[in-house]
């Protein structure tokens, strides 16, 4: 639920001076940012900030001018200093800063259409409107909803006395907001999704009338329902066509050609006299700017951004580096405000991987500190304790990848199994499934994710070391297992070697099954390639083996993860016998 307002859109009858530019915002507990009205001593300094920013379009931080308090002198705010830098933090305390020092007014032009005609105008003028990222180009006006017993009030002249009109007014600002000025009455239908809009619009702005005038195309001036209904018609319902921010300050004869045909031709006289030249402020919020451009303006300025994280259910996994950490409680801050509400918690690992249960060590930044979530893959459901499991949502395009070289006919032996991505994933294709992992908090999960997903009957779970679980199931097996996956990049290769003569001594009377192993590992060689593979062939202790590699990702500068393919070599001392008649037995 979104408190505060993305944007803000007010009508004024006169422009404001030219945008006061501000220098980057800096972390401070103590600055106060307000808006400035230029007056002529420092218009200087208004001229040149303005032409080192010309030459930039769109929304900006370093653009615009911030909003006038209540009550405050517009004259005295301007001596007022910018943000002050703060100093680094130290012991890891948290760097507050205040959302208000975000908000930017910025003075546009909008033409004043009725409500009929403001798409097709909209496709008309298309590149000369506003055209800013999340901000739409037709804008509402409030109360423009009323019923059509309302609308024939206003349309009609009564020929009514001041005192008379006065009653009408009051009347009809009852019947739209549900009172009038000394009423105390509830706000009305009308005024109630206006004042929700507020804060729940997912356009990304609202509108708030004052009291001014517009240029009308026809040459006349016309008031708006509310406050500047003056005992005039009302013309109708409307909307407003926010133009080209290159726009502002201009009267309609100055406007493009292009623009002003749109309007005037294939229009009534009345028509044209219910389109009216606007100026407006438009308020961009602290909810408006994205999480770069927020933490760009706090952080210092040759800090590289940290905008990339991990999202593992409601969790925001960071991987900030040394220079980020005096910061993190600011960037936590700002990735939990702009990713609400699927982040609820925003976390950083503070070690590597470093035990056998893959797990890490993880601090608590932002939200709540609840790190068990549920997680949709694949059309399944995953339920986590991230700080017990491991679990990478960056790998799931290869884990598809994977998951699509199997067939119905496959028999699955996933040795790492974690909470069950893969095993659980391939038990919706595959004929039978083992999995196995060292964590028993792992094995926990991959128990309840089977139930949560009704594929208990398709998958055995095993907890036990890797080497020993993949003797117990080949020497064991029910049912021949075709596919072998092993993701444990870290040690993987490692395991390999319990492949060495796995079918000695068998004696079956099918033909021997020759599973494809896949097994993951990292390489920081200038050829990962070719590292990877020596590490194979020693492993299982072959002059050579056919291999397909495929390099999966890259998790650091010159570091590279992998994948590696092939069938299991068939040794001399593999080899099965068979029955031959019933006198005895020869090599295959």
């Amino acid at each position: 639920m979104f408190t505060k307002k993305l944007m803000l859109l007010r009508f004024h009858s006169h422009f404001l001076t030219p945008p006061y530019f501000f220098p980057k915002l800096l972390l401070s507990s103590t600055s106060t940012l307000s808006f400035r009205r230029i007056t002529t001593a420092c218009s200087a300094a208004v001229i040149s900030s303005h032409s080192l920013s010309s030459t930039s379009y769109g929304p900006s931080l370093q653009k615009g001018t911030l909003p006038l308090k209540p009550h405050q002198n517009p004259i005295l705010n301007s001596a007022i200093n910018p943000p002050q830098q703060a100093q680094t933090p130290e012991n890891g305390d948290e760097i507050p800063f205040e959302e208000d020092h975000f908000t930017r007014v910025f003075e546009i032009a909008a033409i004043r259409v009725p409500s009929e005609r403001c798409f097709e105008l909209e496709g008309r003028i298309r590149g000369h409107l506003l055209n800013w990222p999340r901000v739409s180009n037709i804008a509402r006006v409030p109360g423009d909803e009323i019923d059509e017993e309302v609308q024939g009030l206003l349309m009609e002249d009564k020929g009514l006395g001041t005192e008379e009109e006065n009653e009408v007014e009051k009347a009809v600002s009852r019947r739209i907001y549900g009172k009038a000025e000394g009423d105390g009455e509830e706000l009305s239908g009308v005024l109630y999704r206006d004042k929700l809009a507020k804060e729940f619009n997912a356009r990304g702005f609202v509108i708030e009338e004052c009291e001014g005038e517009g240029e009308n195309v026809g040459g006349d001036l016309s008031g708006l329902l509310g406050d500047e209904f003056k005992g005039r018609k009302w013309r109708g319902s409307t909307r407003l066509l926010l133009l080209d921010e290159t726009y502002a300050g201009k009267k309609f004869d100055e406007l493009p050609e292009a623009v002003k045909a749109a309007f005037m031709e294939g229009s009534s006289e009345a028509t044209k006299s219910s389109c009216e030249l606007v100026r407006c402020n438009l308020t961009l919020s602290y909810d408006y700017w994205s999480n770069d451009e927020v933490l760009e303006a706090l952080l210092p300025k040759d800090m590289i951004i940290p905008s990339a994280f991990e999202t593992v259910g409601h969790i925001a996994h960071l991987n900030l580096k040394e220079e980020h950490l005096p910061y993190k409680k600011v960037i936590a801050k700002v990735v939990l405000d702009k990713n609400k509400p699927k982040i609820q918690t925003v976390v950083n690992k503070i070690e590597a991987i470093s035990n056998d249960f893959r797990t890490m060590e993880l601090e608590v930044l932002a939200g709540n500190h609840s790190l068990v979530t549920i997680l949709s893959e694949n059309g399944l459901r995953f339920q986590i304790d991230l700080a017990k499991v491991y679990w990478n949502s960056r790998l799931s395009t290869e884990r598809q990848r994977l998951i699509s070289c199997f067939t119905s006919d496959d028999v699955l032996c996933d040795v790492f199994s974690g909470v069950g991505p893969i095993a659980i994933s391939a038990a919706k294709k595959v004929k039978r499934v083992y999995a196995n992992d060292l964590n028993p908090y792992a094995v926990d999960y991959l128990e309840r994710n089977t139930v949560l997903n009704k594929l208990e009957r398709k998958i055995k779970v095993f907890n036990m070391d890797g080497r020993r679980f993949i003797e117990a199931i080949f020497s064991s097996e029910t049912h021949p297992v075709t596919q072998v996956v092993m993701n444990l990049p870290n040690n993987a290769v490692e395991f390999l070697d319990a492949f060495r003569g796995i079918f000695s001594y068998k004696t079956r009377e099918r033909k021997l099954t020759l599973p494809m192993i896949h097994v993951y590992g990292f390489s920081k060689a200038e050829d990962p390639e070719f590292d990877f593979h020596e590490r194979i062939r020693v492993a299982l202790e072959e002059a050579a083996v056919a291999v397909e590699m495929r390099r999966v990702r890259a998790v650091a500068p010159g570091k590279w993860m992998l994948c590696a393919s092939f069938v299991l070599p068939e040794k001399e001392e593999d080899k099965v016998q068979e029955k031959v008649g019933s006198v005895g037995y020869v090599a295959k």
